[in-house]
């Protein structure tokens, strides 16, 4: 039987939360890693595997399938992730999908483009230190979505839909994660969310040390 063949790089954020997923599912797949700093996602070759060129995706035969959500509910349905993590209960899957879909916006868009242009364009010499106020309203937008994320999501909870971890708290997590890059301490303003952070961490390791790894070496701790 043909393994399906997962292309990822850790250095993406969508791609960290799936492979922690796979991991802790104990998934059989074909180990297929894309290095996004050398441009491999941006090749002719690649664009075959996935016509939007970029990572994660995967190739399930003849079957070519991108977007980490998308890939985490084909997966599911095929019984390659665990149930804990996107469980097969209704209303359970549902508050899952809930954040998975509010997080587009509200976490993954603000998270990111503040490391990216804070941190990582900078770093890589693609673009010179944002401005005082540049910098002051980007942080502002991702600390108003933060607050969002202490304030409702972990509210009265351990993890984000209730008392146990799911992939929901895996795709989250990655994306505040990587902020420390840009020498933002969570914890200093959100102490729900850096519990939480290490709750996660606790749940899922050795995987999620393993997959940020280089986020931590970048971020110096």
């Amino acid at each position: 039987m043909t393994k399906i063949k997962y292309f990822y790089d850790l250095m993406s954020q969508p791609s960290r939360a799936l492979w922690i997923a796979l991991q802790m599912s104990r998934t059989s797949y074909e180990d297929c890693p894309v290095a996004i700093r050398k441009l491999e996602h941006r090749s002719a070759q690649f664009k075959k595997i996935n016509r939007f060129q970029k990572v994660p995706c995967i190739v399930d035969g003849d079957f070519h399938l991108g977007e980490s959500i998308a890939i985490l509910r084909y997966l599911s349905d095929k019984g390659h992730i665990d149930d804990q993590l996107y469980c097969k209960d209704l209303q359970k899957r549902a508050q899952i999908d809930e954040f998975l879909e509010w997080q587009h916006l509200s976490v993954r868009l603000p998270c990111a483009t503040y490391f990216l242009q804070v941190g990582l364009y900078p770093m890589m010499g693609l673009a010179e230190v944002p401005t005082v106020e540049k910098m002051t309203a980007l942080q502002k937008d991702m600390e108003t979505n933060l607050k969002l994320v202490e304030n409702i999501w972990l509210k009265d909870k351990d993890f984000l839909t209730g008392n146990k971890m799911t992939a929901a708290d895996l795709f989250g997590a990655c994306e505040i994660e990587q902020i420390k890059i840009c020498k933002y301490n969570v914890s200093e303003k959100f102490p729900k969310i850096s519990e939480w952070l290490s709750k996660v961490r606790q749940e899922s390791n050795p995987f999620y040390d393993n997959a940020h790894k280089y986020v931590n070496k970048l971020a110096g701790v």
